[in-house]
């Protein structure tokens, strides 16, 4: 370890200590990128479907490497309870440290989760989900961006930190490893009430979205929300013969299939009224990089209306994730007397989830075709959120970034969302918000083959190391 540097960056912040960083991040860069592939061995699964002790064992790994840190004066893993009264169930398990903030500097708390989604089917991969395969400048895994990295990048720049300051530091840092982001957060906002003493900060790190491109990174400044339910269409108290009753007797596939028809423009468009767009500018973005990054076919066209930005980052979505019906492989001549569908929503910023469940529950029973009778059920809601780009903490990144990558970040919106952050908010309204990254457009998170590009990982550890320096010669109060 070098002699700790002085916290009195006048004279030589920032290029005495960003050079120091970076070497700092080249040189343990190998026992990072092998202590990410540790954690991504782990199928940690958090969906109910799935082993909890996976889940169990990845949070305890996890727990490990904060404790070899050796900069924490606590180090967890908590369970908080789903729901409320003695029969709640627990959540899965997650990971909480701190260490208190000394000499007026301002608390930190970096977030990030170490649950990922299910592989499925093995045989869409090119090497086996949770093995992880470097191949070229990019490792291959099922977490491996989404969002193990995102951990590693939390431990690598406390690292960095540790190794140019020493373990000394003034800085106060919280950390919070949750286990089930990708089922929901369904603990999350009891987790957070439950141990607010030791999350609680002057600035919050999500790290869990994207950057630009492999050379350029980002801030996302804008999420949209998420609303999803299951619908249920039945026109029928059983199913009957198709060849003795259809033509007079309307099937519910039928129904659902003209039911969903009425939330989509001939363009593809969403026709629900009520649903509102927000006001965001955007960067440049054509055709030609939409159709390379999402995959389109030859000949499929791009669907809506407005920049291609604004359709992802700034106007409502709706998709129909999933169908129980009978397969074709076991299809028989009946009129099915109900069909059940998944609908997922993203709602643009500026609009609340549960406003957007009443506009669109109140959109199906109104156009429901031949009476058909429907039930909404499984609902799940998460608040749109725009970041606050004003206070200190985002100069701060900013221009941390701008170091660590040698380009300015871009302000990015997100299509998917991330629901939690709104919980964040009310539990923390001082905190300011940020929302970076290790992931690159063809990441392809939740995916097949989701991979991390090695590059972008180490540009954006780096940013985060120069962040943490910045704010421990920082005073909270300025």
């Amino acid at each position: 370890m070098t002699d700790a540097l002085p916290t009195d960056f006048a004279s030589t912040y920032p290029a005495t200590v960003t050079e120091a960083l970076r070497d700092a991040v080249t040189a343990a860069f190998p026992a990072t990128i092998a202590d990410l592939t540790r954690l991504v061995k782990i199928p940690s699964v958090s969906w109910a479907a799935f082993d909890r002790a996976h889940v169990a064992a990845s949070a305890d790994a996890v727990a490990e490497l904060v404790r070899g840190l050796g900069v924490f004066d606590l180090v967890e893993v908590r369970h908080a309870a789903i729901g409320e009264g003695a029969d709640a169930a627990p959540g899965q398990p997650a990971v909480v440290a701190r260490r208190a903030a000394r000499n007026g500097r301002p608390t930190v708390l970096l977030y990030a989760h170490h649950d990922v989604q299910p592989p499925g089917r093995d045989e869409d991969w090119e090497s086996p989900p949770f093995e992880p395969t470097l191949r070229g400048d990019r490792l291959y895994g099922r977490g491996a961006a989404d969002d193990k990295a995102g951990i590693m990048a939390h431990i690598g720049a406390i690292r960095a930190l540790t190794e140019v300051l020493g373990a000394d530091f003034d800085l106060g840092i919280a950390l919070f490893i949750e286990g089930e982001e990708e089922s929901g957060s369904l603990s999350f906002a009891n987790f957070l009430r439950e141990n607010r003493e030791v999350l609680e900060a002057d600035a919050i790190v999500v790290a869990d979205s994207n950057n630009w491109d492999l050379e350029t990174p980002a801030l996302t400044v804008a999420l949209r929300g998420a609303v999803a339910f299951r619908l249920t269409i039945s026109t029928l108290a059983h199913a009957s013969h198709s060849g003795m009753f259809g033509g007079a007797v309307p099937d519910a596939m039928l129904a659902a299939i003209r039911l969903l028809s009425t939330l989509h423009d001939a363009d593809g468009s969403v026709a629900v009224e009520g649903l509102r767009s927000a006001d965001l500018e955007t960067p440049e973005y054509d055709e030609a990089q939409l159709r390379a990054e999402a995959g389109l076919l030859d000949g499929v066209t791009p669907i809506g209306r407005g920049t291609i930005l604004s359709r992802i980052w700034a106007q409502p979505a709706i998709t129909v994730t999933g169908i129980d019906a009978p397969s074709v492989a076991n299809a028989s001549n009946t009129l099915l007397p109900s069909v059940a569908v998944r609908v997922s929503a993203r709602i643009a910023p500026g609009q609340s989830d549960t406003e957007a469940l009443e506009i669109l529950r109140e959109h199906l029973e109104q156009h429901a075709p031949f009476g058909a009778h429907l039930a909404i059920d499984g609902i799940e809601l998460g608040q749109p959120f725009l970041v606050d780009t004003s206070g200190w903490a985002v100069a701060e990144s900013n221009a941390a970034m701008t170091d660590a990558w040698g380009k300015a970040p871009v302000e990015i919106g997100v299509g998917g969302s991330i629901p939690f952050i709104a919980e964040l908010v009310e539990e923390f309204p001082s905190a300011q918000i940020l929302v970076t990254g290790v992931e690159d457009p063809d990441s392809r998170p939740h995916s097949p083959n989701e991979s991390l590009h090695l590059g972008v990982f180490k540009r954006a550890l780096l940013s985060e190391a120069l962040f943490l320096a910045r704010l421990d010669a920082r005073d909270s109060t300025s």
